[in-house]
């Protein structure tokens, strides 16, 4: 079969797979039968492409997110990296949105994770979309570390969980009752993550 074959097939597979998450939610089963009937291929076609539902979910998650994220300015040298990783960092706490659309976002995220019935396809979305996280922000350190040889880079796994947690607290103070604008309040939160991230062992 030839590459552009090749392509057209996996491409089919991930739309398939999207779309039944778009209809079911985020913790939708992709179950081989469904996915490769809905992309009309076959199952022992999905397999080749795509060996487990987890590689599945996976690169469905990570475009996803490619999809929503702006493109990232890390690169650009002329901004210091903290500067950067900062703006990243705001970029994905963006995505939960403010006010209303924060609340919105929060209670979407508690009804799919958190009391939902704790089944294998609502594990196997969360844990997606986590390690989608999780790498986007290891890659965002290790980025900054080829220019910064001060940065441990046995240590960033580390670090990015830590950037992970912040962001998750600052999209749930986002979501909550406040007197006055969050603005602040994150902007030194996440220079502070920045600072943790970035400093030398």
């Amino acid at each position: 079969m030839d590459e552009r074959a090749e392509m057209s097939t996996r491409e089919r597979i991930l739309a398939a797979a999207a779309a039944i998450i778009g209809e079911d939610g985020v913790a939708a089963r992709l179950s081989v039968r469904a996915v490769a009937a809905r992309a009309e291929v076959s199952t022992g076609s999905l397999r080749h492409h795509f060996p487990t539902q987890q590689v599945l979910r996976d690169e469905v998650m990570r475009r996803v997110y490619d999809w929503m994220l702006p493109e990232s300015s890390l690169g650009d040298t002329t901004v210091p990296a903290r500067d950067r990783l900062v703006h990243c960092l705001r970029q994905v706490l963006d995505m939960s949105g403010t006010g209303a659309e924060a609340r919105r976002s929060m209670v979407l995220l508690v009804e799919a994770f958190v009391t939902a019935e704790q089944t294998e396809p609502v594990r196997e979305a969360y844990l997606a979309t986590r390690r989608d996280g999780q790498g986007r922000m290891e890659g965002w350190l290790e980025v900054l570390a080829e220019e910064d040889d001060a940065l441990p880079v046995g240590d960033i796994p580390r670090r990015a969980r830590c950037l992970g947690t912040v962001l998750n607290g600052l999209a749930l103070e986002r979501a909550l009752p406040a007197e006055d604008s969050h603005a602040q309040m994150e902007t030194d939160v996440l220079y502070a993550a920045a600072d943790m991230a970035l400093a030398p062992e």
